[in-house]
């Protein structure tokens, strides 16, 4: 997965001191609550979070895993029931606050630093040094058998085939599938809308031709399947950060709080 190539490694290590160095001030009678979404990433990011927190501070750390999807992470950090978690600069196309609808990267990120801070109290930390965007995918014997290496090259066929696709995706406005459809001119045959860690396993059991899946997971490979190019530049940048309540360190807990 890319978090652990090409020099990434170290980027999350300068970037998870901020964190560390955020939550030094928290005792003993503290305790900071993680979450996680279902993929493999955010996991392991989570566990490094914890391991670096009761490390370097008095406070103890518990990881909530497999929330179904970021804006479920962002509503239970909003109540109080998380206060750390991995999130990426493109949620805030998911409709939290008012945005100005760009794909520049930069000014996704800005827009991401400075709307958590106004309206959800989140301190949005730089970039971790990865994307993790959406992309289309499919059976490698399908792309060679067909010759689809970008997203235009389904259109002639799309009609007919069966998409599967994480359900908060359908509902986005401005990034999901209304807005696709519009971007690129066509729409599927139909639509399968399923947890996003069923994607991957739906597309390789021949359930559906076509998945929509996060561009760094791992069942990429596992299941075999081709990514295609996101040709007309349609899915915004979803840089990854450390998000965090900026008042964790003043909230205590006896026990942690499940977000579900």
């Amino acid at each position: 997965m890319k978090l652990l190539q090409n020099g990434k490694v170290a980027i999350v290590a300068i970037c998870l001191l901020s964190l560390v160095i955020a939550l030094s001030g928290c005792g003993k009678n503290e305790r900071i609550v993680i979450g996680a979404q279902t993929f493999t990433e955010a996991k392991i990011l989570a566990e490094m979070y914890r391991a670096l927190i009761e490390e370097h501070s008095d406070a103890d750390a518990v990881v909530i895993p497999d929330l179904a999807s970021s804006p479920l992470v962002v509503s239970a950090m909003k109540r109080g029931d998380l206060d750390v978690a991995t999130l990426y600069s493109g949620e805030i196309f998911n409709n939290h606050f008012p945005i100005e609808d760009t794909r520049d990267r930069e000014a996704v990120l800005q827009q991401a630093k400075e709307g958590f801070d106004r309206y959800f109290g989140f301190k949005w930390f730089d970039p971790l040094g990865f994307e993790n965007t959406y992309a289309f995918s499919v059976r490698k014997e399908v792309a060679d058998q067909r010759g689809y290496t970008k997203i235009s090259d389904v259109a002639p066929d799309a009609d007919s085939m069966r998409l599967g696709v994480d359900t908060t995706w359908l509902e986005r406005p401005t990034d999901g599938y209304p807005a696709f459809t519009k971007h690129y001119g066509f729409t599927f045959g139909s639509t399968f809308p399923m947890e996003l860690a069923l994607v991957y396993s739906a597309v390789a059991n021949k359930q559906v031709d076509i998945v929509l899946a996060y561009s760094t997971d791992s069942r990429l490979k596992a299941y075999n399947l081709i990514t295609l190019e996101d040709d007309k530049h349609f899915f915004p940048p979803f840089d990854a950060s450390t998000v965090m309540r900026k008042d964790t360190k003043n909230t205590r807990r006896s026990k942690p709080r499940s977000p579900c």
